[in-house]
Parts: C-alpha cells; sequence; structure tokens
C-alpha cells in the first residue's frame, strides 16, 4: 500500500469513526444509539475497496464504541462492521472505480446494511436474548437506509476523483 493509500484508509477511519460518535441518537430500548458511521464505510468500502472497508469499518466503529462507552460492543462491532465493510466493497468497488456507476453500489449497500442488521441482532441475542434484540431491528433499518441516504451524494462527488 503506497503512502497515499494508506494516509486515505487513516482518514477513512478517524471518519468513521467521528460520524459514529460525533451524531448519536439514543436507542433506550437497546441502550446503543444510531449514527452515521456507516456512510463513511460505504464510502470507503466503494471508493478504497474491500480492505479499506474492512479495515475503516472495523477498526472505525469498534473504536467508536470504545470511546464512546459501549465497550462490550466493540468485538461485536469489529467483526459486524468489517464484514460490512468488505461485502460492499467486494460488489461494488470495481464498478465505481470503472465507471463512478452507483447503481452497483446502491445495491451493495443495501446488503451491507441488511448484513449489519442481522449481525447486531444475533449478537444481541447472544448478550441479552432473541426476544430483547428483535427490538434492535427497527433502529439498525433505519440507521443503514440513513446512511445510504447520506453516502450517496459524497460517492456522487468523488465519482472523478481518482486515488491512485
Amino acid at each position: 500500500m503506497r503512502t497515499r493509500e494508506l494516509t486515505m484508509l487513516a482518514l477513512f477511519i478517524a471518519l468513521v469513526t467521528v460520524s459514529t460518535m460525533i451524531i448519536q441518537i439514543p436507542m433506550p430500548a437497546t441502550q446503543g444509539f444510531l449514527n452515521f458511521g456507516d456512510a463513511m464505510i460505504f464510502v470507503a468500502a466503494i471508493y478504497m475497496g474491500p480492505l479499506a472497508g474492512l479495515i475503516a469499518g472495523g477498526l472505525g466503529s469498534s473504536l467508536a464504541d470504545l470511546l464512546s462507552g459501549f465497550g462490550h460492543w466493540a468485538p461485536w462491532t469489529l467483526v459486524i462492521k468489517g464484514l460490512e465493510g468488505l461485502l460492499v466493497g467486494l460488489i461494488a468497488h470495481s464498478a465505481f472505480r470503472q465507471g463512478g456507476r452507483l447503481v452497483p453500489a446502491l445495491g451493495a449497500m443495501l446488503l451491507g446494511a441488511a448484513w449489519m442488521v442481522f449481525g447486531y441482532y444475533v449478537a444481541g441475542g447472544i448478550m441479552r436474548g432473541f426476544p430483547a434484540a428483535i427490538i434492535s431491528v427497527p433502529g439498525n433499518v433505519i440507521q443503514g437506509l440513513g446512511s445510504i441516504v447520506f453516502a450517496l451524494p459524497l460517492l456522487a462527488a468523488l465519482r472523478h476523483v481518482k486515488l491512485k
């Protein structure tokens, strides 16, 4: 990885962390919060590729958990958000880099958001029981869809910006 790519990766890790921490809408039922960190994971994965999505998603999001007092979620978040970024990047990065196409990106983000909802449902089910975990599903769906809406204009702006 070249210096420019490493710098961009570090920037995306920071953007995921900050966008997760700055806008936190509490969800009392789950003792968690809604945020826009997924939008930055989507942008990192689609713009830079699956490895960047994996690293920025996993590290940035779990760091936000640790810094926000949700350390018990950090290991789950590392895996869930890391795989979310990897999945989105595997599906949409090539098409985006070749022509800036947003349709594959939209599909990838929808799939990534679905994975995130499922992942946190399973993690919550293991930690608190599955009947209690179902309460988190609507909030996570809103978070995923809101992040897609936020990521699309950012991706449109990055269409013609070359990484290399």
